[in-house]
């Protein structure tokens, strides 16, 4: 691969001599890699994941080589609009994390901060503001972002408005779960489809938008029984397996495609064998660069995630006959919404679901509702007698994240979980003796 690692750093030293002459030489890699995931797929890993990587290269390859056939969004936008016109839908987050494939996220959040761009604002949206605001990247025509789960959705996309003028709607997504707040959001969605109406000269097609509903409502379904077969055999993947998932179910959700993909490897993987090491629920984001989590999670027979929380985020079935209303009730249900103590209800009924043998939360640097809530997650699975790592560290900003620690305290967490005693690890690192919370675990929720 020493070809590809060529072109990487051929492409980010142009980018960072030249940021808006670059662009043509990155989208040339991302169709590169859209060819090689197809015809020389990633040794070590299922058929099923090998499909996977190759849908989500292609989805964003050829979305970004033709910018009139998508809009921005954050990935809890309503994907399933946009394909009623048409129209992809490419998330600022998941972008970021291409980007991040030249090695280009230090260059673009440097070049976020020092434009002025707070340092604590999350760094995939440093990535991101960073990368449009250096020229690098073209901008499209139409944006769409919601309040749900990240404060700093509304302030990225009014930056990038008034920078590079690009319009954007931003649905204003209820804290609370009752009929006046999902006929609120309802109406939203409603005029954000008249929008796109009037901005791309198409008209809506109801069915079209019932039939999304109808396809999504079979994928989960269809997910959650691959979830359970993942929790009973070794189906190898890596880190960045689940982030690709994760990709496609905000981005791809209701489309034929990826339910087939999920059918296909709902049979694959019953030519795996039987999985007898330790079972793996990952909470939140996924940090597919760092090197230990890779050298531990990366087709390894002994530990395997089984599933994320941030892929399945909403579990309950559609009423495709009131569309508007059942994607509202999507979105205001979302784990993400509302207080933290129903992310820990939804995380134990997945639990429930998937029998895992210990939970690892992964806390990204800059998300306060993360770390903030982790301690009522892990009491919540004390209660369950779950074990539950949680580590620090940077989804994407390498900077941020220290590798000696992470493999200090995640070698702790499996030794002790092999040993049958996890709770004497991470898993209670911030407890005393007595059982009580430690500052330092108090600072960290704060």
């Amino acid at each position: 691969m020493w070809i590809a690692d060529k072109y990487i750093d051929h492409v980010k030293e142009e980018t960072t001599a030249h940021p808006g002459k670059s662009w043509d030489h990155m989208l040339m890699g991302f169709k590169l890699n859209k060819l090689r995931t197809k015809l020389l797929p990633k040794k070590g890993i299922s058929k099923g994941y090998q499909k996977l990587e190759a849908m989500m290269m292609s989805f964003v390859a050829d979305s970004l080589a033709r910018p009139e056939s998508y809009v921005w969004g954050n990935i809890f936008s309503p994907c399933e609009i946009m394909e009623c016109f048409g129209l992809n839908t490419l998330s600022i987050e998941c972008l970021s994390c291409y980007f991040s494939g030249y090695h280009l996220e230090d260059f673009f959040i440097d070049y976020a901060q020092n434009t002025g761009i707070a340092p604590t604002l999350c760094s995939y949206h440093k990535t991101f503001v960073g990368a449009i605001d250096s020229g690098a990247v073209p901008v499209p025509q139409y944006a769409v972002t919601t309040s749900l789960s990240c404060d700093g959705n509304l302030n990225t996309f009014r930056y990038l408005e008034k920078k590079k003028g690009v319009p954007f709607t931003f649905l204003d997504v209820p804290y609370r779960d009752d009929e006046a707040s999902v006929d609120y959001l309802a109406e939203q969605l409603k005029e954000f489809t008249a929008e796109l109406e009037r901005r791309f000269g198409k008209s809506f097609d109801e069915e079209k938008l019932k039939n999304a509903i109808r396809i999504e409502n079979e994928t989960r379904k269809e997910l959650m029984r691959f979830f359970k077969l993942q929790s009973e055999r070794y189906y190898p993947g890596e880190l960045i397996s689940h982030l690709y998932m994760m990709m496609g179910m905000h981005l791809l959700i209701g489309k034929q495609e990826f339910l087939d993909l999920i059918r296909f490897m709902i049979k694959d993987i019953e030519n795996y064998p039987k999985f007898d090491g330790k079972k793996i629920l990952w909470i939140h984001l996924l940090p597919f660069y760092q090197e230990t989590l890779q050298s531990y999670f990366n087709s390894n027979r002994k530990y395997q995630i089984i599933a994320s929380d941030i892929i399945i985020d909403s579990m309950e079935e559609m009423d495709e006959t009131k569309p508007f209303h059942a994607l509202a009730k999507k979105i205001i249900r979302n784990l993400y919404n509302g207080s933290y103590s129903h992310r820990a209800d939804m995380v134990g009924k997945l639990a429930d679901t998937l029998h895992p043998d210990a939970v690892i939360q992964f806390c990204h640097w800059g998300c306060k509702q993360s770390s903030g809530g982790s301690l009522l997650l892990k009491e919540k699975l004390n209660e369950m007698d779950i074990p539950m790592l949680i580590l620090d560290g940077d989804g994407i900003d390498r900077r941020n994240s220290h590798d000696g620690q992470i493999k200090t305290r995640l070698e702790a967490f499996l030794e002790m979980l092999e040993n049958g005693n996890p709770a004497e690890t991470d898993g209670d690192a911030g407890k005393n003796s007595r059982g009580q919370i430690t500052e330092e675990e108090q600072e960290r929720a704060c």
